[in-house]
């Protein structure tokens, strides 16, 4: 079993930046397909970013493209989300999530983080 406990939401500005953290527990984290998603207020969660076990292959929504970067280190297991300018549609709650390799669903997620931008 894996546990994700993310980190590093708060209230910034538009313009600002932020850095999100997600701590996993467990051997398996470097085998893990790593994403970010959210969910604003009254809307369904999306995705945002992911990222593959090695850290080689990363992919983005188009609402986040050149602003939000993913990255992780395995040595500390751990997964990042880089965000950068900042908008007030960017508002959210942001949960990471753990897919195991040929699983067609998220497996593991944590328990979320507010970001809030304001105007």
């Amino acid at each position: 079993q894996v546990q994700l406990v993310e980190s590093g939401g708060g209230l910034v500005q538009a313009g600002g930046s932020l850095r999100l953290s997600c701590a996993a527990s467990g051997r398996t984290f470097s085998s893990l397909h790593m994403g970010w998603f959210r969910q604003a207020p009254g809307k369904e969660r999306e995705f945002v970013a992911a990222i593959s076990g090695n850290g080689v292959n990363t992919y983005y929504a188009d609402s986040v493209k050149g602003r939000f970067t993913i990255s992780r280190d395995n040595g500390k297991n751990t997964v990042y989300l880089q965000l950068n300018n900042l908008k007030p549609e960017d508002t959210a709650v942001y949960y990471c999530g753990g897919r195991r390799t040929l699983s067609p669903k998220y497996d593991y997620w944590g328990q979320g983080t507010q970001v809030t931008v304001s105007s």
